[in-house]
C-alpha cells in the first residue's frame, strides 16, 4: 500500500517548555518533565494512528548537564520511571524504541533501562521511536567522523553517504518535519546533519499542552508546504 506524501514519514521533536509550564502553575521544574512525559506517549500514538513511521524526540541535550544537579538527577530519575510506567504500553502498542547518544555519561542503571527498553520492543513495526539522549548534532558529526578513520577511510572515501551510514540516526531517513514547541526559534544542536532540508515548524505551545489538534495543525502547515531540495519547481521562470 502507498502512503499518503502529505504526512511524513519522519518528524522530529523539540519537546521544549516543560519548566515554564510548572512555572506557571508554581509548581517545581521536575512536574514539567514529569508532564512531559505523559504527553509524548500520547503524542507518539497520535503520530502513529497517522501514518508516521518514525518520531525522533530530543530528551536531554548533551549541554542539558550544565543545569541545576538536582533537575539532572532529576531527569535521570525520570527516565527509570517512565520506562517502569509506560514499557509495557509502548511495546504492547507496537513502538520500537531507539535510544540515540552518548552513554558514557549516565549510570549503569541507566544504561540498562535503555537497553531493557530496545530490546523488548526490537521487533515492533508500527513507530520506531528514537528518542536521544545526551545527544547533541555536533557531537553525532563527530563521533561519525572518528568512526570513519577508525574503519581506515581514505580521504577520498569520506563522502556524505558515509558519514550518515555512521551516524547514531542511520536507522532511519533524514526528518521530513521538525517540530519546536515553547516559542524558541532555534534548533538548538538537534539534528544538524539529518534536519538539512527538513521543513520547520515553531509553535508557542508549551510541550506539556501539545496535543493532537497541535499536532494536526503541524501536519496541516507540512502539508501545504513544497518540498523542492534545492531544486526548482516545474515550469518556474
Amino acid at each position: 500500500m502507498s502512503r499518503n506524501p502529505a504526512v511524513p514519514r519522519h518528524v522530529a521533536i523539540v519537546m521544549d517548555g516543560n519548566g515554564r509550564w510548572a512555572k506557571k502553575r508554581f509548581l517545581p521544574r521536575f512536574f514539567g518533565h514529569k508532564a512531559g512525559v505523559d504527553t509524548l506517549v500520547k503524542v507518539i500514538d497520535a503520530c502513529a494512528e497517522r501514518g508516521v513511521e518514525y518520531l525522533t524526540v530530543f530528551a536531554f541535550s548533551s549541554e542539558n548537564w550544565k543545569r541545576p544537579e538536582d533537575e539532572v538527577s532529576g531527569l535521570m530519575g525520570l527516565v527509570l520511571v517512565a520506562v517502569t510506567k509506560y514499557l509495557a504500553k509502548l511495546a504492547k502498542d507496537g513502538v520500537k524504541i531507539v535510544i540515540v547518544g552518548d552513554r558514557e555519561a549516565v549510570s549503569d542503571r541507566l544504561r540498562a533501562a535503555w537497553a531493557e527498553a530496545e530490546e523488548a520492543t526490537k521487533h515492533n513495526t508500527r513507530i520506531t521511536l528514537s528518542v536521544a539522549f545526551n545527544y547533541g548534532g555536533r557531537w553525532d558529526v563527530v563521533q561519525a567522523a572518528r568512526q570513519a578513520v577508525r574503519d581506515g577511510l581514505p580521504p577520498e572515501a569520506v563522502t556524505e553517504q558515509a558519514l550518515s551510514d555512521r551516524m547514531a540516526m542511520r536507522h532511519a531517513p533524514d526528518p521530513d518535519l521538525f517540530i519546536r514547541t515553547g516559542g524558541e526559534v532555534r534548533i538548538s544542536n538537534f539534528l544538524l546533519w539529518q534536519v538539512a532540508y527538513s521543513e520547520l515548524v515553531f509553535t508557542d505551545c508549551l510541550w506539556p499542552d501539545f496535543d493532537a489538534a497541535q499536532l494536526d495543525a503541524a501536519l496541516a502547515d507540512y502539508a501545504g508546504r513544497e518540498r523542492r531540495f534545492g531544486a526548482v519547481s516545474p515550469g518556474a521562470t
